[in-house]
């Protein structure tokens, strides 16, 4: 095992050990193939699938005809996107999205601009939230989809989706929320309500990787999103390729398993990230917190401590943290982090910043530990900064 202490559940979690004991016998006792609808092989795959989707959809609180399976959240939003680009084109060509989403889909945006469509990208205030008013500014009658983060990745800031489902849909538009790292953190039963699509990863909630999840709202969304993989005609002629029986069943299990216990850990988490924050912030001169939305993940923060060398406190800590300093699908960058730019947060401070995210194996011990060896660091740091003994000059 690693001696690092681990703050860095948003990247990925352990799989559970009640997950990988029921995907198991997928593996090698009852192996089949779900497409294979000739013998029992494939029964019993297709019979798990299934029992699978219904367990999912029991979980989040909709209909099992609203799921396809992916190989994870990447995958699902650009299955949305260019799918819901490549219908309805001809109703219109233009796009909505902000300056602080997730890089898959500013990537996806980036690549649908080369194809000819017109993308919008609405600005974000200090807590990292969209206006209203330059949403309905920027809406148009040929504004096909609009794409809004519902918890963002690197300051687990949370959007008012309700207020800005009813906008977009009085203008005919669709909706769709990158719901990652909301999923076993938060509620969603009234989310999955407002939106036309949201997409999920099976390793945020302790499950496998390589498994994912698009939601369509209704049957009439459905028609909507062609399929991004051809080849077979599974899963409703929307996604092509084998069923992949033991991730799916695994992506079940931890599923059900953070639901049952959201509440419990949501409070939990939070007291933690509470005690995490208040301790930096008293302990550590001019340190920033850039989590400040009205509502919030319970697990994540993101703190900038002023007159420190980021990618210097970063290499440091990571002899003794697993911590990172934004998405780690974005973590090999030299720039910022776009979301804190977008933010308005000064570029040094953006340098200088780190995103914490908790898990349910987070201890009130590690969050002593961590606080005590991130005192001891920035205090290094600032002690070779001349700028940082000029301070008050």
């Amino acid at each position: 095992m690693y001696s690092q202490l681990y703050f860095d559940y948003n990247a990925t979690t352990p799989c559970s050990k009640q997950v990988v004991e029921v995907m198991l016998p997928y593996f090698k006792e009852d192996f089949g193939n779900p497409s294979s609808s000739h013998h029992a092989y494939g029964w019993l795959a297709m019979s798990a699938v299934e029992e699978a989707t219904h367990s999912i959809a029991k979980s989040l609180g909709v209909s099992r005809n609203s799921l396809i399976y992916t190989s994870g959240a990447t995958e699902s939003i650009n299955m949305v996107l260019k799918g819901v680009a490549r219908k309805l084109k001809a109703k219109g060509k233009h796009i909505i999205t902000t300056k602080a989403e997730h890089k898959a889909v500013l990537d996806t945006c980036k690549f649908l601009e080369e194809d000819g469509f017109s993308i919008s990208y609405l600005d974000v205030d200090s807590s990292g939230l969209i206006s209203l008013e330059a949403l309905n500014k920027t809406l148009r009658s040929d504004t096909i989809l609009v794409s809004i983060l519902y918890a963002n990745n690197e300051t687990g800031n949370i959007q008012p989706l309700h207020n800005i489902a009813k906008l977009v849909h009085d203008n005919g538009s669709l909706l769709f929320s990158d719901t990652t790292q909301a999923l076993g953190k938060v509620s969603l039963s009234t989310i999955l309500d407002l939106v036309d699509f949201a997409c999920f990863s099976g390793h945020k909630v302790y499950g496998p990787k390589g498994i994912g999840l698009v939601y369509i709202r209704d049957n009439e969304n459905r028609n909507t999103v062609p399929s991004l993989i051809q080849g077979g005609g599974q899963q409703k002629k929307q996604r092509g390729g084998t069923i992949n029986t033991p991730l799916i069943v695994g992506l079940a299990k931890a599923i059900q398993l953070a639901q049952s216990t959201l509440n419990i850990e949501s409070e939990r988490q939070k007291k933690l990230r509470d005690q995490l924050e208040q301790s930096l912030l008293e302990k550590i001169e001019m340190t920033v917190l850039n989590s400040n939305a009205p509502q919030r993940l319970p697990n994540t923060t993101n703190v900038s401590f002023a007159y420190v060398d980021g990618a210097n406190l970063l290499t440091a800590l990571s002899r003794q943290i697993a911590v990172s300093n934004g998405s780690a699908c974005n973590s090999a960058s030299v720039e910022p982090s776009h979301v804190l730019v977008a933010m308005g947060v000064d570029r040094n401070l953006a340098y200088a910043s780190l995103r914490f995210s908790i898990g349910k194996f987070t201890s009130v011990e590690d969050i002593k530990k961590a606080v005590e060896i991130i005192c001891k660091e920035v205090t290094k740091q600032r002690e070779n900064n001349i700028l940082w003994e000029r301070r008050n000059v």
